[in-house]
């Protein structure tokens, strides 16, 4: 009996071993799936996520850029000297309501009044503005290369030979070059500078 009973107990012992094993495994098991599942599915959202968030910003950033990169840049479009022309008619110009702006360079040593051999000469290349009417009036400059001009106050139509005396025509295109005045020229609405240099007729 005492066998018997001793036999029982191994057995018992033994199943319980065996099931106390077999518990031990499934738990074992399960941890080291289940993390690297829900590791993986985090990436997964975080990688997704950091995607739909990157794209929109770059598009923003293209369509800003876009917007910044529209034709306000004057010399994108036109010469540095056709946007000088029109500036300073914009600044000086006594008629803004012109139908042509005229532009005629006029070379260092010509005379100041070309109808009187006897009076001064430019000292320096100038450039002389002017509508299509003697009313829109005109401005005659020399650039400085700074932003800044040299303002001539001479006439754009002289009066005839006959009406002034001998020697007057001297002394006063020579009191025009000595008397020149230094303007800063501003850099203008670029919406009205667009329409003068649209009109304007380099000769």
């Amino acid at each position: 009996m005492k066998k018997r009973t001793k036999i029982f107990y191994c057995h018992a012992a033994l199943l319980l071993v065996f099931m106390t094993a077999g518990c031990t495994d499934g738990n074992d098991e399960e941890p080291s799936h289940s993390p690297a599942g829900e590791s993986s599915g985090i990436n997964k959202a975080e990688t997704a996520s950091a995607a739909e968030k990157k794209e929109p910003v770059n598009k923003d950033s293209h369509h800003i850029s876009a917007d910044k990169s529209q034709p306000n840049n004057m010399s994108a479009d036109y010469s540095p000297l056709q946007i000088e022309y029109a500036r300073i008619w914009l600044q000086l110009g006594e008629n803004q309501q012109i139908d042509e702006l005229n532009v005629r360079r006029i070379p260092a040593g010509a005379l100041v009044n070309p109808d009187d051999h006897t009076g001064a000469r430019y000292p320096e290349d100038v450039t002389q503005l002017s509508g299509s009417r003697l009313v829109d009036g005109s401005v005659t400059y020399s650039s400085n290369g700074d932003g800044t001009i040299q303002v001539y106050n001479v006439p754009l139509r002289w009066e005839s030979r006959e009406d002034t005396d001998q020697g007057v025509m001297k002394e006063v295109t020579e009191e025009m070059i000595r008397r020149t005045k230094k303007v800063s020229v501003d850099t203008g609405d670029n919406e009205k500078i667009r329409r003068l240099i649209d009109i304007m007729s380099i000769h």
